[in-house]
C-alpha cells in the first residue's frame, strides 16, 4: 500500500475523474439519441357522434317486480327513446378508435311510463365499425353495471349504430336492442 503523498497516488484521481466523466457523458448520450428515433405518435382526432337512439328493452321478471315495489307497473318488454352523447377519438393510422359515450333513454312510453335510464360507457370501435363497451347504469331498477357491444354502419357522412346492452343487477337482467344514426361531425 503506498502512501497517499506518493506520485502514483496522483495518477489515479485524474483517471478516476475521467471515468466519471465518462460515464455521465454516456448516461446523456443514450437518452437523448434515442429520442431521435423514436417519434412521438400522431395527436388524436376527435369526432362527435352524439345522435338519437330507440329501441326495445326486455326486462326479467325481477326487474319487473322490482319496478312494482316502487309503484311503476310495466310488462316485460318496453320501448326506449332518447339521445347518445359520444366523443370518438382516433388516429387515421390506428385501426381502434376509444369511445366515451352517455345514454339518456326513456323507456316504457308506449305503456305511458317514462322510465329514466342514464348509462355511462367507455370502450373501443374498429375500423369496420365493430364495437364494445362497458360502465356503470342508473335507473328506477337500481345501480347497475352495462355490457354493450354492436356495430355501427356508415353510409357516407351518416352512421347507423345497432347496439345490445345486457344489464345484470340485483334485482335481475335488462338486454337491450338499440338503434338510431348520427353524422361524422369533428
Amino acid at each position: 500500500i503506498k502512501a497517499r503523498g506518493t506520485q502514483d497516488w496522483r495518477m489515479e484521481v485524474p483517471m478516476s475523474r475521467i471515468a466519471i466523466f465518462v460515464v455521465v457523458l454516456l448516461a446523456g448520450i443514450v437518452p437523448a439519441a434515442a429520442q431521435s428515433v423514436i417519434t412521438p405518435p400522431p395527436p388524436a382526432t376527435r369526432a362527435n357522434l352524439s345522435g338519437p337512439r330507440f329501441g326495445i328493452t326486455s326486462l326479467s321478471d325481477g326487474v319487473v317486480s322490482k319496478l312494482a315495489e316502487n309503484y311503476i307497473e310495466v310488462r316485460p318488454v318496453i320501448t326506449q327513446f332518447g339521445w347518445q352523447f359520444e366523443k370518438q377519438f382516433y388516429s387515421k393510422d390506428s385501426g381502434l378508435a376509444a369511445v366515451n359515450e352517455w345514454v339518456v333513454l326513456f323507456g316504457g312510453l308506449d305503456q305511458g311510463v317514462a322510465l329514466p335510464s342514464l348509462s355511462w360507457l367507455v370502450g373501443l370501435r374498429t375500423k369496420e365499425g365493430t364495437e364494445f363497451g362497458f360502465g356503470p347504469n342508473l335507473s328506477p331498477a337500481g345501480v347497475a353495471f352495462t355490457f354493450a357491444a354492436g356495430m355501427t354502419v356508415r353510409t357516407g357522412f351518416l352512421n347507423v349504430p345497432m347496439n345490445i346492452a345486457v344489464v345484470p343487477s340485483r334485482s335481475g337482467t335488462r338486454i337491450s336492442f338499440l338503434t338510431g344514426f348520427s353524422m361524422n361531425r369533428q
